[in-house]
């Protein structure tokens, strides 16, 4: 599953090419030919990969000109200096590349050390071309979870020192086509992003002062359990010994162990499985292509272009070629750092409005693994992370998960509670982005919902609405001292929740629902582990741990619903008398959450051990899984019935 942000924007982007582009009829100086083979395999390679200029790190002679560190630094560099940023503010660095100028220490620290950097805290990813993925995730964790309140993210690849005529002097000059096609394929190059979690205009974007630009989600998996090695630096061609497994680097060197190669017999296999993870995300719900305004996509060769847009076409799920974006004829292909480069540069040529979104997919060929980002453009002046309350109450028919905000706000939150309400917005924001997303709500959200899917939805919420009272019955029983006051306020909102569930059969029946007697109707496996766990928590002595289930189940009805019930309208041909429970629960739950908010504010005054706040959030916690479970087991079975 994707990771989902909420506060991360991408503050600006940078990158750092060395020296002067080298044209394809400059190369030889660089990457000089090997043997017969090597002109052969040069002119069938370039004339396939599209690739015009790249840039090098090391000079005719083969010497280093820049280091990988220095490279990284560099992109470091001038991503700071797009966002006016000072270093200073950073206090997470996290690299990815294929290798650094060094075994050890880790990359990360070496940059760091580049930049005469502060104090902070580094992450050295080691990998290929989603390594940079890799690093923007951690960085923009770090930042999500309020740990980092400005990261950076960078990706840097030296690769030319690996292909320099004397690389390969030890065997003869003698070399395999998986180890001469990378030679014409890769180069040098880093770009990096600063992350932050404030909402500042998005720096370097022409004509566009005001759109800052947010990261909504990043998705990667790996299928190396599937697939033989594919791309490899350290093992012999054969695949059967390692570097370190011979008596000396000279030995390894002469074996050809460290000699990089592709298996290029192996790629289609490796669009294949990014296209169906593709087609995973769009089915899920976290990605529509057509909102897709932006296509950046790494490929390797412009080869490839045809091979993804198919595959693309076949799922049904093309972005059209006018909105992808690549610079790999004149940048070059420069592994992990490729996303980061070909976003800054994008970032840095484009007008960008509100509303567009951007979305990257990196695959990597080492072992097969697929990356994938999502951004979103918005206004400077947009809310951050959540919409005022009564907007959100009002959300409109096509509203995206981000636009339903909590039950009760933080920010405006009597003194006592913010810490305990930050919290519970917290597990919300995740809570309600899965519901977005399951099957259910998908088919209402894509005007696929007809009478039988709505009267399955009911067959399966009545009877768990019906336990609702009863439970919190139970658990106002269950208060003792000095608890009086906030049972009898729990018993009230039990009274007034007694007959919904009849209301909402009736509105069932209304619809045409076939099944005339309520008792029939049970209760599918999400609703009875809710259940189960709300009547066995009610039980048990003083259990304030209740008020985190009533938050999430009032703000399912006071937040999703509302937002759900124009789409429902629009795809359902139903007689007002058969909502009337939905249009009722949108309404008179705001009053609902009100009573809550004082029932809280009651508990933890009466808390003398400290221990409420704790329990209100790990019940909010498990009733929002288990809630969860009740939406998603709407579409996979068929209520029981006797």
């Amino acid at each position: 599953m994707p990771v989902p942000f909420q506060r991360v924007y991408l503050e600006s982007a940078g990158y750092f090419m060395p020296g002067e582009p080298v044209s394809n009829e400059g190369m030889d100086a660089y990457i000089a030919p090997l043997n017969r083979m090597s002109e052969r395999i040069k002119r069938r390679i370039l004339a396939e990969n599209g690739i015009r200029e790249r840039y090098y790190a090391i000079d005719a002679e083969g010497r280093t000109v820049h280091s990988n560190a220095q490279l990284a630094a560099g992109a470091v560099r001038h991503c700071l200096e797009q966002g006016a940023a000072e270093l200073s503010r950073v206090s997470l660095l996290a690299s990815g590349s294929s290798g650094g100028d060094t075994l050890m220490p880790g990359f990360a620290n070496m940059i760091q050390g580049e930049l005469a950097a502060p104090p902070m805290e580094t992450l050295s990813v080691h990998g290929i071309c989603a390594a940079g993925v890799s690093a923007i995730q951690a960085a923009a964790q770090g930042v999500e979870m309020g740990a980092h309140r400005s990261a950076l993210a960078v990706a840097s690849e030296m690769p030319s020192r690996l292909f320099k005529r004397s690389r390969f002097a030890a065997r003869g000059y003698d070399c395999d086509f998986d180890s001469h096609f990378l030679r014409w394929m890769l180069s040098d190059g880093a770009g990096a992003l600063l992350l932050s979690d404030g909402a500042p205009a998005l720096a370097g974007t022409p004509g566009a002062p005001g759109v800052r630009l947010r990261l909504k989600w990043i998705h990667q998996r790996a299928f190396s359990g599937d697939y033989p090695v594919c791309m490899q630096l350290g093992l012999t061609e054969d695949r059967a010994r390692g570097h370190l497994d011979f008596a000396s680097w000279a030995e390894a060197e002469a074996a050809g162990a460290l000699s990089l190669r592709q298996d290029i017999r192996l790629l289609p296999h490796l669009f294949d499985i990014g296209i169906h993870e593709y087609a995973g995300l769009v089915r899920k719900g976290w990605l529509d292509p057509a909102r897709v305004d932006h296509f950046l996509c790494h490929y390797s060769s412009e080869k490839f272009i045809p091979v993804v847009d198919g595959l693309m076409q076949k799922a049904g799920l093309a972005i059209p070629r006018e909105r992808w974006y690549s610079n790999l004829a004149w940048r070059g292909n420069t592994g992990a750092a490729s996303i980061m480069i070909m976003l800054a540069e994008f970032l840095q040529t484009r007008r960008l409005e509100p509303g567009e979104q951007i979305f990257c997919y990196v695959p990597e060929s080492g072992r097969f693994m697929a990356a994938y980002m999502l951004f979103e453009v918005e206004a400077v002046d947009a809310a951050v992370a959540s919409v005022p309350v009564r907007a959100a109450a009002a959300a409109p028919a096509d509203a995206d998960a981000e636009a339903i905000a909590p039950p009760h706000d933080p920010a405006g939150a009597p003194g006592a509670l913010g810490g305990l309400l930050t919290e519970l917005a917290s597990i919300w924001h995740d809570y309600r982005s899965r519901v977005w997303r399951t099957p259910l709500v998908r088919q209402i959200r894509e005007r696929r919902f007809a009478l039988p899917d709505y009267l399955n939805w009911m067959e399966n919420w009545i009877p768990q609405v019906r336990e609702g009272s009863k439970w919190m019955r139970e658990g106002a029983a269950s208060l003792g001292q000095p608890y009086e006051a906030l049972a009898s306020l729990i018993g009230v909102h039990a009274r007034e929740e007694q007959d919904d569930f009849m209301i909402l059969f009736k509105d069932y029946r209304k619809a045409g629902g076939s099944v005339a007697d309520i008792d029939a109707l049970r209760r599918n496996p999400g609703g009875e582990a809710l259940n189960a766990y709300l009547h066995g928590l009610a039980a048990t002595p003083n259990p304030i741990g209740l008020l985190g289930a009533i938050y999430i189940i009032e703000g399912t009805g006071q937040r999703i619903v509302p937002a759900l019930l124009p789409l429902i309208k629009a795809g359902v041909k139903l007689p007002p008398e058969a909502l009337r429970f939905l249009e009722y629960h949108g309404h008179n739950d705001e009053n609902h959450l009100n009573r809550w908010l004082a029932a809280v504010e009651m508990a933890m005054a009466l808390d003398e051990e400290g221990g409420a706040a704790r329990r209100i959030i790990d019940t909010a916690r498990h009733t929002a899984a288990l809630y969860l479970m009740q939406f998603e087991h709407v579409t996979q079975q068929q209520p029981k019935r006797a």
